[in-house]
């Protein structure tokens, strides 16, 4: 079984978490949307990048973890071209040894002017 993570980031009216535990293990979901209002940013690539990152740190705070604690994320971008962006905000987060990671284009994400959604799964020691 697993248990809910309350992390003070606005909830979502689909039927989700954004951060459960269950053990020693987290998994989290963060797009680009304000944690107090829920409203996607705008921006580039790299606005929405460093946004939902952000999101994931203040889950993995609430978790009692931090990025460092992240072993795999899954990134999804609707554009190929967002790649190279993405990554300029992912390393300004993640540090060698980097997390497991996968890549994927998308034809499109749920919300309106979203461009990248990111799935991780974290191990608090």
């Amino acid at each position: 079984m697993f248990e809910r993570i309350e992390t003070g980031i606005a909830p979502s009216s689909a039927p989700v978490n954004d951060a459960v535990r269950a053990g020693k293990q987290i998994w989290l979901v963060a797009v680009a949307e304000d944690p107090a209002t829920g409203e996607i940013v705008s921006g580039d690539i790299e606005v929405q990048t460093e946004r939902a990152i952000g999101n994931l740190e203040i889950a993995m705070r609430a978790a009692g973890g931090t990025l460092a604690d992240i072993v795999q994320v899954q990134v999804f971008l609707i554009d190929k071209a967002d790649a190279a962006g993405m990554n300029h905000a992912y390393v300004r987060h993640f540090q060698p040894p980097y997390p497991v990671r996968a890549t994927v284009v998308v034809k499109e994400l749920l919300a309106e002017g979203l461009r990248v959604e990111l799935l991780a799964t974290a191990v608090l020691s």
